[in-house]
C-alpha cells in the first residue's frame, strides 16, 4: 500500500521508511518543518553549538531535514518538506512558555504528537493518497475484538508508549509502528547494512525547538520575567534566592544554590508570591493525583477503582494504581507513595502492555483523601 513516513531525520524514522520500501509498499517521505530556533539566537551561540558536533540535540531542525533528504535520495523516495510552524507554535511553543509561566512543568513532546503531528500527518497523508503513516516511535498497535490497541514496545529502555497516550481509535486505525518489535541495536545494524548515512546519528535528548538553549534562557526570549524571589523551606523560613520561580520544577535538585546538610528538592513553585518551597525527598511522597483532559485509547474509561499501572513522567517506572475517571478528570491513587508527581505532566494509565489513556496532572494528594488543595499543598509550604 502506500504509506506516508514521518522523516525526522534521525536514524528510526529513516529505518522505517527503508523497511516499508523493502516490504514492498509505495514509500512517500514527510519531514515537518516546526521551528527553528536559530532565529531566536545570536550568531556567536550558533557557532558554539555548531562546534559541538557530537552533541544530541533536538529534532525537525534544518539539518535534520537536509538529512531525511539524503537517505530519500539514498532509498529513491520521494521526500516532501511540510511547513507547519505556525500550527506548531500555537500548539506547542505557547503552551509550553505559559505552563512554566504558571509554574507548572508542560510536556511538549507529549503536546506535539497530541495535538500536531499525528493529526496533520494522517490529513497530508490521506490527500497523497496514503492509506496509512508511520513513525519511528517505539511501540506498537494490535487489532483485536474491532478495537485497535496501544502497546508498549519490546526495547523497554527505548519505549515511547508515554508519548501517544492521546492517540485513538481514528489514529490508531491508520497509523503503524514498524520498530514496536525491534531492539535500537537492531535498528542501528540495518541502517549500517544499507549505508545510510544516519547510521550512527546520535538521538535527540531534548524537546527539538530548545536546541542546545537552557529552559531559563528559552523563556526569558519567550516573554517569561525573571523576577528574583525567595527560597523558602516547609516552615516559610529564607533559605536563598532564586531568580524566577517559572524555572524550577517539582522534584529538581539542582540549580537550587541552598546549603544544607541534607540533599533540599523542590517541593511546589509559587508564582503568584514568586517562591520556590524546597524540603526534604519525603516531603515529594503523593498517594495520589488528580490529572485533567484525560483521553482514553478505545473512547471508554476503566471501570471506577479499576486496577492500573501509572506512570507520571516519561522515565517513572508505572506503579500500581487504582483509577477513577469522571468526564475529562481523573482520580489515581498509587498503592504505594510515588515521588515528585508535577503539575502539568502527563500521567499514563497502562494495564500490563496496553497503554488505555492517560491526562494533565493538576496535583498530587498526600494521603488516601483525594483532597488536591489539602495535605499536599500544606506539606509543600504553599502558605507558611
Amino acid at each position: 500500500m502506500r504509506v506516508a513516513v514521518a522523516m525526522s531525520g534521525g536514524v528510526d524514522s529513516s529505518v522505517v521508511a527503508l523497511l516499508l520500501r523493502d516490504a514492498g509498499h509505495e514509500v512517500v517521505g514527510l519531514s515537518m518543518k516546526l521551528y527553528d530556533a536559530g532565529v531566536a539566537r545570536s550568531a556567536s551561540e550558533i557557532a558554539d553549538e555548531a562546534c559541538d558536533a557530537t552533541k544530541a540535540k533536538g529534532c525537525c531542525t534544518p539539518e535534520d531535514m537536509n538529512d531525511a533528504r539524503r537517505v530519500a535520495a539514498e532509498i529513491g523516495i520521494p521526500h516532501y518538506v511540510l511547513d507547519y510552524s505556525d500550527a506548531f507554535e500555537a500548539a506547542v511553543i505557547r503552551p509550553f512558555v505559559a505552563e512554566y509561566a504558571r509554574g507548572r512543568t508542560p510536556s511538549p513532546c507529549v503536546l506535539c504528537n497530541d495535538r500536531l503531528k499525528f493529526r496533520a500527518l494522517l490529513m497530508r497523508a490521506r490527500a497523497l493518497g496514503c492509506a496509512a503513516i508511520a513513525t519511528g516511535h517505539y511501540a506498537r498497535v494490535d487489532a483485536a475484538g474491532g478495537r485497535f490497541r496501544l502497546l508498549r514496545a519490546r526495547d523497554r529502555a527505548k519505549d515511547q508508549a508515554y508519548y501517544l497516550f492521546g492517540l485513538g481509535q481514528n489514529e490508531l486505525r491508520e497509523t503503524l509502528f514498524p520498530l514496536g518489535e525491534m531492539e535500537k541495536g537492531e535498528v542501528r545494524e540495518r541502517a549500517r547494512a544499507a549505508g545510510l548515512p544516519v547510521s550512527d546519528k546520535p538521538d535527540s535528548q531534548e524537546a527539538c525547538f530548545l536546541e542546545g538553549q537552557s529552559i531559563a534562557a528559552f523563556l526569558s526570549r519567550h516573554g517569561v520575567s525573571s523576577v528574583r524571589g525567595e527560597i523558602v523551606d516547609e516552615r516559610g523560613e529564607t533559605r536563598g534566592r532564586h531568580e524566577g520561580a517559572a524555572r524550577f520544577t517539582v522534584g529538581q535538585r539542582h540549580g537550587l544554590a541552598v546549603a544544607d546538610r541534607h540533599p533540599l528538592y523542590v517541593l511546589s513553585v509559587d508564582v503568584g508570591s514568586n517562591r520556590v518551597v524546597v524540603g526534604p525527598r519525603e516531603s515529594l511522597a503523593a498517594r495520589g493525583l488528580v490529572a485533567d483532559g484525560a483521553r482514553w485509547v478505545s473512547g471508554v474509561a476503566p471501570a471506577v477503582n479499576a486496577e492500573v499501572l501509572a506512570q507520571v513522567r516519561s522515565r517513572h517506572t508505572p506503579v500500581a494504581a487504582r483509577v477513577e475517571s469522571t468526564g475529562e478528570s481523573m482520580t489515581v491513587r498509587f498503592e504505594s507513595p510515588v515521588i515528585a508527581v508535577a503539575p502539568g505532566q502527563a500521567v499514563v494509565v497502562s494495564r500490563g502492555d496496553e497503554i488505555l489513556g492517560g491526562g494533565w496532572i493538576r496535583d498530587g494528594f498526600a494521603d488516601s483523601s483525594g483532597d488536591v488543595a489539602g495535605p499536599l499543598e500544606r506539606r509543600r509550604g504553599a502558605n507558611p
